[in-house]
């Protein structure tokens, strides 16, 4: 509980100070800035209530992918594991109770993701869910900046020329759809640090594509992005 107890007196400015993370110039290419990519697996779907059940990420630096540099942790979940959940994440009871609680992981996961560009699918329900614990244990959240893939594949849907390529009238959101429609590999199970890979893939996608939509600097990403 030593970590904790450090990182709540660093949240609360006694004494060490939660060192906010460098701002990051705005008018940053797009393509030299510093991301990481999130997922995470929970009890629900529900951001109120329903808990982290794994977490996972890795950086980018630009569009290079760091393949070594991940972060994976299985999570002691606050909530209880329904049979629903585990068919989707695979993670059972048994397993997930071996592992610590959210309050051991969340100081590391929180250095990890500092001084970078958060990215994540559907981010929203993923940040609530981390932002809550963050208020819970420390009475502030995560102060990244941050951009949701599928509000940038939304907005490249309407700005393209040549949507019939990778877009269907009737295609659906979710990540493993878009990802197939880029050739991304994907597979029918649910891991947090698999799905934070395809959506970094996804994202490399984007960042190649963006400038020549008019998508060049940090600034314009925010706006096309922000969850």
């Amino acid at each position: 509980m030593l970590c904790l107890k450090i990182f709540k007196k660093q949240a609360e400015g006694t004494g060490m100070g939660l060192k906010p993370a460098p701002a990051i110039d705005l008018s940053t290419p797009i393509d030299m800035c510093p991301y990481v990519v999130i997922d995470t697996e929970l009890t629900g779907l529900n951001p109120k209530k329903d808990s982290i059940v794994s977490m996972g990420a890795l950086k980018m630096s630009g569009g290079r992918i760091e393949v070594g540099n991940f972060y994976y942790r299985v999570v002691a979940p606050e909530t209880e594991l329904t049979g629903s959940s585990v068919v989707i994440h695979g993670i059972t009871p048994s397993e997930a109770a071996e592992w610590p609680d959210i309050e051991m992981l969340l100081p590391e996961f929180y250095d990890y993701c500092k001084n970078s560009i958060i990215v994540g699918h559907f981010l929203n329900l993923d940040m609530s869910v981390i932002n809550r614990e963050m208020r819970r244990l420390t009475g502030r959240r995560f102060e990244n900046l941050s951009v949701d893939t599928y509000k940038i594949y939304e907005w490249i849907k309407v700005h393209s020329g040549d949507s019939s390529r990778h877009f269907g009238a009737n295609g659906n959101g979710d990540l493993f759809s878009i990802a197939k429609k880029y050739q991304i590999r994907t597979s029918e199970a649910h891991n947090a640090l698999t799905d934070a890979f395809i959506t970094a893939q996804l994202f490399q996608r984007f960042l190649s594509r963006l400038p020549g939509l008019g998508v060049r600097t940090l600034n314009d990403l925010i706006r096309i992005g922000k969850h």
